[in-house]
């Protein structure tokens, strides 16, 4: 993948998305073949046609915002690869952004960042590549110019330099995404457990990295001629726009482009499995001990699709469920207990999975689960449970039409998988207690799965008994290992040109610029002091909600650190009237989610319910808020589920990197330098009646905040929270006021050591801007070319593009009430720690002077423009509210940035980054391998590195 992304499996959103039959016919323009269907009933009706060279074009209206998604999605994923020649999609899928004929290098990103597009993106899954972007609607025509020019006019930029630089930038994918990650490598034993070596499923979407430095640059031309034809590609544009004028556009763009030769559709192939397979991995950065079970079951649309997803809902989700039960809160065994599944084109699989706690047997893991299984059969499906999933499900199919992304990337997967989705979303509907069971006996019950252990280095005993290796490919630290990259290699060179009947060097021109409107906002006051602001969108039926609340960890003690996050934890699990499961299960019949968490700055009570369950759904929370249970059980769960998140956090590099750069900024004295989670000890020590007294003293109406977006007008939510605005008492709140830390006067080098790492992670920064300081918008539109614009930064140009150091880097300052912080981060390859390091520094070190003319204007540019999508989801809604409510900025915010980045001037951006780009005057954080990196730091000119293991371990203790 380009960015991290998630895959839909199970009931995804393509799963619930309505979309129409094939439209009504349409006359044909040149270059296309009518077709034609259509439905007038669809919650999201299409438009389809299919041009003569086989390209497949689907469009979908949505005017709530001026802004269109443009999707490209090539039918090519793993599952087309072959033995020996993996990872070639997603390999392709990186190579895709980097060049055309016509954009030039770098031209698609670049000219995202000119048009206020949201950054090329892209994904790569066993079955589809696609390639992504939301746009102003009058950037329309430039990125059909620019998606035709990547599919058709592209494979002559592809040069052996090119290909070595980005096989480095892929192995550093994997090495931050499997490699270095706990339990990363099970997704790559398992397929090679669940199908024969010669199944397209048997390998990683990511591939071998063997297999990639094993690719030639005929083997990659090979494999674009024969997968990416317009025959084999679907293009997909949701949206504002005009679809008359989208399809001439289309047509001009790609119609020329050759059919190729046709792809042979894949026959569905689910996996044969005669015996149970058990393999074990110790793993060097896993601290719990965790079990993965895997079935196959049956592809993508099969009948039984949908009553297999009920089926893992109804075994794990919610204290009710046998396996949750039994495993969590009978034999506490573990904290939670996941299933999913995950259906493909060729096969399908279902998945448990449980972390273990600290020193937890898998076997034992494995027999609470059969006897949760055993409860299953004996209890059945209870119908009240099959009606809440449903409700549930209804939630988050309108909670997935969110944004025209999401729609436009969704009937992409749906256009490739086929059927219909409003008869999938029937099937779910009808599907019954004896469609469950029958699926449960079918596939999961005494059938023959693959079992892997994934336990601690030095833990083997944990494992699940008579398990046999797993072969786990270990990447071996070697410094120079790898050719260094030439970032200028091939440039210059005179590319081939593909024929065409007019010019496509000429981007085309912007149409009509959008009209951006800022929501409509409505405030109101509640009589104990509780202020509400809200803003009406009737786009889909749901309402999301959030409280605030002043203070958050700053109240915890430094003495005894979590009290907040374990609070959080604890609220939801019933009240004085519901038992924990009643609560959930009231929630859960309103198709309503509530999240509660402990933040810096604040304490926050989030959630989203369907817009007509409103009343009761806040009536749910004032009782959460107010009735509190107070459960000695869960307290005690909660504890154990904190203590086994702190243990995993401890394995996750880049959360290391996070906790030493905290630790090293705050201080040991400082509340923010400890975890928000606390520590093993203070979490033990903390008390039912420290959370009380947390409660009752800080959390308070007069310091709190409400706010509210979606299908619900004012006079509904102030009704709806009148209960709050009445019953919840005012009191007088002193929120602690901590210290802001000093800024270093010198940089230094502070070193964690993780032994035989195959990354490092750097973090570099120093205490900053606060969220409502006058210069933090202006430091963020100067951050945006130096490593806040993703593929438009210096940083990532550098590093990434340019020497193939790292998947992602980033800059930026996060600013709070009190706080704020500058920082760099990026995990790099290990063998060139220092080298990225001192890139990293020197990039920052001259970006104020090296700052351009140019770079203004694609920074203004970009901070316009973008604007058009601003506001289009709830969320972004929701941060509107919050910049003003809790951070206290002008209700005119908006227009007064718009208005700071017209008048913004080079000088004025040299001088921001001379000031708060603090190269020499900041820390420098990495987490790595000490043996073989730390020493080689010393070249960076600010001493030995500063190694910190011991200090970060006794402030955990």
């Amino acid at each position: 993948m380009r960015l991290k992304s998630t895959l839909l499996a199970g009931l995804s959103a393509v799963a619930l998305m309505s979309i129409a039959a094939p439209v009504v016919a349409q006359q044909a323009g040149q270059g296309a073949v009518p077709a034609a269907s259509a439905s007038t009933e669809s919650l999201m009706p299409v438009e389809e046609f299919r041009l003569e060279n086989g390209l497949k074009v689907v469009f979908h209206i949505d005017r709530s915002d001026p802004v269109v998604a443009v999707v490209l999605a090539a039918h090519v994923g793993s599952a087309s690869e072959l033995p020996g020649r993996t990872g070639f999609a997603h390999l392709f899928e990186h190579l895709f952004f980097l060049n055309s004929e016509n954009l030039g290098p770098g031209g698609l990103d670049a000219m995202s960042a000119r048009i206020g597009g949201s950054g090329a993106n892209g994904s790569t899954s066993r079955d589809i590549t696609d390639y992504l972007q939301t746009v102003p609607n009058d950037a329309l025509e430039k990125m059909i110019w620019a998606e035709a020019d990547k599919l058709g006019y592209f494979i002559n930029t592809v040069t052996d330099p090119v290909l070595a630089k980005e096989k480095q930038v892929v192995k550093n994918e994997k090495r931050q995404s499997v490699d270095t990650q706990p339990y990363g490598h099970t997704h790559t034993v398992i397929p090679g457990a669940l199908y024969p070596a010669d199944h397209p499923y048997s390998w990683s979407v990511i591939g071998s990295l063997a297999d990639l430095d094993a690719a030639t640059l005929e083997d990659v031309r090979g494999f674009y001629r024969q997968h990416y034809t317009p025959g084999n590609a679907t293009l997909v544009v949701a949206g504002d726009f005009d679809t008359a004028q989208a399809r001439a556009w289309v047509e001009k763009y790609f119609a020329e482009i050759p059919a190729g030769s046709p792809v042979a559709e894949p026959e569905p192939r689910p996996a044969q499995l005669s015996d149970t397979i058990s393999l074990f991995h110790e793993d060097q950065f896993a601290q719990l001990p965790e079990l993965t079970l895997v079935w196959p079951t049956v592809p993508r649309m099969h009948p039984d699709e949908q009553a297999l997803d009920v089926l893992q809902e109804l075994l794990t989700d919610g204290k009710e469920s046998p396996l949750t039960a039994v495993l969590v809160d009978e034999e506490k065994l573990t904290d939670e207990v996941i299933a999913y599944s995950d259906n493909g084109r060729l096969a399908g699989e279902a998945y448990v999975v449980v972390r273990g706690f600290e020193g937890v047997d898998l076997d034992t893991v494995r027999a609470a689960l059969d006897a949760g299984f055993a409860r299953f059969e004996r209890d059945g499906v209870d119908a009240e449970a099959l009606a809440r999933i449903k409700t549930m499900n209804e939630a988050n199919f309108y909670g997935r039409l969110g944004s025209v992304l999401q729609k436009a990337s969704s009937l992409a997967r749906y256009d490739l998988f086929g059927g219909s989705a409003d008869a999938e979303l029937a099937a779910l509907r009808a599907v019954t207690a004896e469609d469950v069971m029958r699926v449960y006996r079918t596939y999961i019950k005494d059938r023959p799965h693959v079992a892997t252990s994934f336990v601690p280095q030095g833990q083997l005993a944990l494992a699940l008994e008579g398990s046999t290796q797993a072969e786990v490919v270990i990447e071996p630290i070697v410094q120079g290992a790898e050719a260094a990259v030439d970032p200028a290699a091939g440039q210059g060179a005179q590319v081939a040109r593909t024929p065409s009947s007019f010019d496509r060097t000429q981007e085309p021109p912007s149409g009509a610029t959008p009209v951006v409107e800022v929501p409509a906002i409505w405030d109101a006051s509640l009589p104990n002091g509780l202020t509400v602001m809200g803003i009406q969108d009737d786009e889909v039926p749901l309402a999301s909600f959030e409280i605030t609340i002043d203070g958050g960890r700053l109240f915890d003690d430094p003495e005894r650190p979590g009290a907040a996050n374990l609070l959080a934890q604890l609220m939801d699990k019933g009240t004085a009237d519901k038992t924990p499961a009643e609560l959930e299960n009231a929630l859960k019949s309103l198709g309503a989610t509530l999240n509660i968490r402990a933040e810096d700055e604040r304490f926050v009570i989030s959630g989203r319910t369907l817009a007509r369950n409103f009343a009761p759904t806040m009536a749910l929370v004032e009782e959460v808020l107010l009735e509190p249970r107070w459960d000695e059980t869960e307290l005690a769960l909660a504890k154990a589920a904190t203590t086994s998140a702190i243990q995993s956090q401890r394995a996750v590099p880049m959360l290391r990197a996070a906790r030493v750069f905290d630790l090293v900024t705050y201080g040991e004295d400082h509340i923010l330098a400890d975890s928000a989670l606390g520590t093993e000890a203070s979490v033990a020590a903390l008390t039912m009646d420290d959370l009380k007294r947390y409660m009752s003293t800080n959390l308070a109406p007069n310091i709190a905040r409400v706010r509210v977006v979606g299908d619900v007008d004012q006079a509904t939510v102030t009704a709806a929270l009148q209960g709050l605005g009445t019953r919840w008492q005012a009191r007088e709140v002193e929120v602690p006021e901590w210290p802001r830390p000093a800024a270093p006067e010198a940089s230094r080098v502070v070193f964690y050591d993780v032994p035989g790492a195959s990354q490092s992670v750097l973090m570099f920064g120093y205490p900053a801007l606060t969220r409502a300081d006058p210069d933090y918008y202006p430091a963020t539109m100067m951050n945006y070319r130096l490593g806040g614009g993703g593929f438009a930064s210096r940083l990532t140009q550098q590093l990434r593009e340019g020497q193939g150091y790292t998947y992602g880097i980033r800059s930026g300052f996060a600013g709070g009430d009190d706080f704020g912080t500058f920082s760099i981060a990026s995990p790099v390859r290990a063998n060139v720690t220092l080298e990225a390091a001192a890139l990293t520094r020197d990039i920052a070190r001259d970006f104020g002077a090296t700052f351009t003319a140019e770079d203004l204007d694609v920074t203004q540019s970009y901070m316009t423009k973008s604007r058009a999508r601003s506001f289009e989801t709830a969320g972004a809604k929701l941060g509107l509210l919050a910049n003003i409510g809790d951070y206290g900025l002008p209700r005119d915010y908006v227009a007064r940035e718009q208005a700071v980045t017209e008048a913004m001037t080079v000088e004025q951006i040299q001088a921001l980054a001379s000031r708060l780009i603090r190269t020499d005057a900041m820390t420098y954080v990495v987490v790595g391998d000490a043996a073989t990196q730390a020493g080689r730091l010393e070249a960076l000119g600010y001493g030995a590195p500063v190694l910190v293991n011991e200090r970060v371990e006794a402030a955990e203790e």
